[in-house]
C-alpha cells in the first residue's frame, strides 16, 4: 500500500464504522485494523479519534461549499441556480450517505471548537443558500410569507434525513431521489396564487 492512501484509507474505514456502530463505540483499534495499517500510521496523519471525526466533515462541508460555490458563480436565473443548487447537494449527500450518518449523528461528539467549526461553517452554507432564496423573492418569483431561516431549515430537513430512509439499493436512484425532493421543495416556495 502506497503511503500516499493511508489517510483515505483511515478515512474511509472510520466512516463506515462511525456510521454502523458509532462513534464513541468505535476504537482506534478497530479502524486501523479495517484500514490495514498501524496505529502509528494513521497517527501520522491524524493526531486523535477527534482530529479523525473532524475530517470527515470537514471533507464533506469543503466538498458542498465548493460546489455551491461553482454552481453560483455559473450565473443564471435564480430559479435555475437553486435548482442546480439542491439537486447538487442531495446527491452528494447520497453518493456519501454513510459520511452523513456519521455528520448528523455525531456532531455532540466533537471537541466545543471543532463543533463551533461546523456550525460557523454549515452556517456559511446555509446562508448562501438563503441568499438565493431572496434573490428569487426580490425578483417576485417565491412566496415572502414563510421566514426565509424557515425555508432553509424545511429544504435541509429533507437533506439531514437521508441517511435515515434512503438505500441505494431501493427502486429510486440518487438522481430521481435529488429531482423529487426539489421538486417538493421549489413547490413550496411558490405563492399562493402561483400553486
Amino acid at each position: 500500500m502506497k503511503d500516499s492512501h493511508v489517510a483515505d484509507d483511515v478515512t474511509r474505514a472510520a466512516v463506515e464504522l462511525f456510521a454502523a456502530q458509532g462513534y464513541a463505540n468505535t476504537s482506534v483499534q478497530q479502524i486501523v485494523e479495517a484500514a490495514g495499517v498501524t496505529k502509528g500510521a494513521m497517527y501520522h496523519y491524524f493526531e486523535s479519534k477527534d482530529d479523525l471525526l473532524f475530517g470527515i466533515y470537514d471533507r464533506l462541508l469543503s466538498l458542498q461549499k465548493s460546489r455551491l460555490d461553482a454552481i453560483t458563480a455559473q450565473g443564471g436565473p435564480v430559479d435555475e441556480v437553486l435548482r442546480a443548487v439542491c439537486v447538487d447537494v442531495i446527491e452528494t449527500s447520497i453518493d456519501d450517505l454513510p459520511a452523513g450518518t456519521v455528520f448528523f449523528r455525531s456532531m455532540h461528539m466533537l471537541s466545543a471548537p471543532r463543533q463551533q467549526e461546523v456550525i460557523r461553517r454549515r452556517r456559511a452554507y446555509h446562508d448562501a443558500f438563503a441568499a438565493l432564496i431572496e434573490r428569487g423573492q426580490a425578483e417576485g418569483l417565491w412566496r415572502t410569507d414563510i421566514p426565509v431561516a424557515m425555508l432553509v431549515a424545511h429544504f435541509f430537513s429533507d437533506v439531514h434525513y437521508l441517511s435515515h430512509w434512503y438505500s441505494p439499493d431501493g427502486p429510486e436512484d440518487e438522481h430521481l431521489v435529488a429531482r423529487q425532493l426539489t421538486d417538493l421543495f421549489l413547490s413550496a416556495l411558490q405563492k399562493a396564487d402561483q400553486t
